[in-house]
């Protein structure tokens, strides 16, 4: 039996007792005794207050035999309420205390993680994305409800308090953490997140939602790698739908597939990496990795669209690739 259903049984079973003393005290008291003297009768008695009796005793054998049966069921019950009251205030606080520092450990352990500020229906997509894709990640939120509504996506790495206060980011680890993406409910929230949050980790990449479309280059001079504006995404989806159906079908089953995770992802060439100097034939993500190779992101920011497999690659080039996302991660280990 849960806490919560002992104190619930507890006090279910004191009502009962109390009703059961006020209807005895009010048959065998005679007909002087109201109704609200038998209830004041029985909740004294069972309180053990020691104030005077309502209801008078001492010329009533039987009123004062029930008595004393009510005492010691009163004193069993009240100890039991006790009890299961007690139970449920400490051990309550003991689990949510071992609760969070089993969490603040977990979260010790992450390192080159995602962060997501704020719990709501667009950070539930963001999460859904990150669990799909094997990426850890940790969310922050003031409102403990909206916390407790993405239990239903497993055992979450989340952090309680707001997001703006840079005691609550370094809890969530974002001195470790790759990148981090706020979207609380309006900009002014998102700004503070985005400024507090580049200076403790000047090189974390930073995806900040804009509701205001006008707010987005305040946003990224205020320190965000990028914005994002919901409604000129949604834009752009409807307008898609309209003039390009197949291919926004393509790319739906390609995020919503269960059974095989596909997706466009990068592959950085680091300076350490072993694939410097080789050509994209030589590094074989065709073949030994079955992932296409869509395009390279140069250092000066131009792109080479559909690159053959005789192009060499340099250090902090990109490569952009689609493909299961497991085979990608282990190309990328390979890379270096």
């Amino acid at each position: 039996m849960t806490l919560r259903r002992q104190l619930a049984v507890a006090l279910l079973l004191l009502l009962i007792v109390v009703m059961v003393a006020a209807a005895g005290y009010r048959i065998l008291g005679g007909p002087h005794v109201t109704l609200l003297d038998a209830i004041y009768m029985a909740v004294i008695t069972f309180a053990t207050i020691g104030y005077g009796e309502v209801v008078d005793t001492s010329a009533n054998r039987a009123l004062r035999i029930f008595n004393m049966i009510m005492i010691l069921f009163g004193i069993g019950i009240m100890l039991y309420v006790f009890s299961a009251s007690t139970a449920f205030i400490v051990e309550g606080e003991l689990k949510d205390i071992f609760r969070r520092r089993k969490m603040q450990n977990r979260i010790r352990e992450l390192n080159d993680h995602f962060i997501v500020c704020g719990a709501g229906e667009t950070a539930t997509h963001i999460i859904q994305e990150l669990l799909r894709t094997g990426n850890p990640f940790v969310v922050i939120d003031h409102d403990p409800e909206r916390l407790a509504r993405l239990e239903h996506l497993g055992d979450l790495c989340r952090v309680e308090g707001e997001a703006a206060d840079e005691e609550v980011l370094e809890s969530a680890g974002i001195s470790r953490a790759r990148g981090l993406a706020t979207v609380l409910p309006n900009d002014k929230d998102n700004m503070m997140v985005t400024v507090t949050a580049r200076q403790i980790n000047p090189s974390i990449r930073i995806v900040a939602r804009c509701i205001d479309a006008r707010m987005g280059e305040k946003m990224v001079r205020a320190g965000a790698s990028v914005s994002v504006s919901p409604n000129m995404i949604g834009g752009m989806r409807m307008v898609s739908e309209m003039i390009r159906p197949h291919v926004v079908n393509f790319l739906d089953l390609m995020l919503k597939e269960r059974s095989k995770t596909l997706r466009v992802d990068e592959i950085p060439v680091t300076p350490q990496s072993s694939w410097v100097g080789q050509t994209i034939g030589d590094t074989e993500i065709h073949r030994k990795y079955d992932l296409l190779a869509l395009a390279v992101r140069k250092p000066n920011g131009d792109n080479i669209y559909n690159p053959q497999g005789d192009l060499t690659l340099v250090a902090g080039d990109v490569l952009i690739v689609m493909g299961d996302v497991n085979k990608v991660r282990a190309a990328r280990e390979a890379a270096g």
